[in-house]
């Protein structure tokens, strides 16, 4: 099939018109680096302080009391300590900020506020940092990352999840945050 513009003798035909479309149509479809699918299956991770909500067939990784799920791009960890208080959003602006400002590469834009979740109240730190650097391509990406503080008679536990900036994984995070309990 040919198509002609009488004005500007313009011949196109349509598999070349079919070709010019169809990168645009692919790319429609592929998703974001980082995005968690919307059909991504949770399991429940289980310790003996703790449980939550994880991605199913991340690889998890434990080095002391931290705790780190991991696939592609995206990361969750889960850390604890112990703490006298509970975290509040004028301590952790006066005391943590400055330690993730200088221990934490490309720290930028923090936001410190308030939240409750079903474990109780948290202290949301967002921020953006560099990502790791890929061990086969040797980049760095820029991360988004939200930090929560949950604390609850004397135990901290902080939960942070990252990845790549702009990625759409605002309703998998709620549903990890969300599911946090202490045993």
């Amino acid at each position: 099939m040919t198509v002609m513009f009488p004005k500007h003798r313009v011949f196109i035909t349509l598999p070349f018109l079919l070709g010019a479309l169809m990168p645009t149509v692919a790319l429609a479809d592929t998703p974001t680096p980082g995005d968690i699918p919307d059909n991504q299956a949770f399991v429940r991770l289980t310790t003996p302080r703790y449980s939550l909500t994880t991605p199913e067939g991340w690889t998890r990784t434990t080095i002391g009391q931290r705790v780190t799920l991991s696939d592609k791009y995206n990361a969750i960890s889960v850390e604890l300590s112990t703490s006298k208080s509970a975290p509040t959003v004028r301590s952790v602006g006066a005391s943590e900020l400055p330690h993730l400002r200088s221990s934490i590469p490309g720290f930028r834009s923090p936001h410190v506020t308030s939240l409750v979740r079903p474990a109780g109240r948290a202290v949301l730190v967002r921020y953006e940092a560099t990502s790791r650097r890929n061990a086969v391509t040797g980049r760095t990406v820029m991360n988004d990352v939200e930090r929560y503080e949950f604390w609850k008679n004397g135990h901290l536990a902080v939960v942070t999840l990252q990845a790549p900036h702009g990625s759409d994984n605002v309703d998998p995070w709620r549903t990890v945050t969300t599911s946090f309990r202490w045993r």
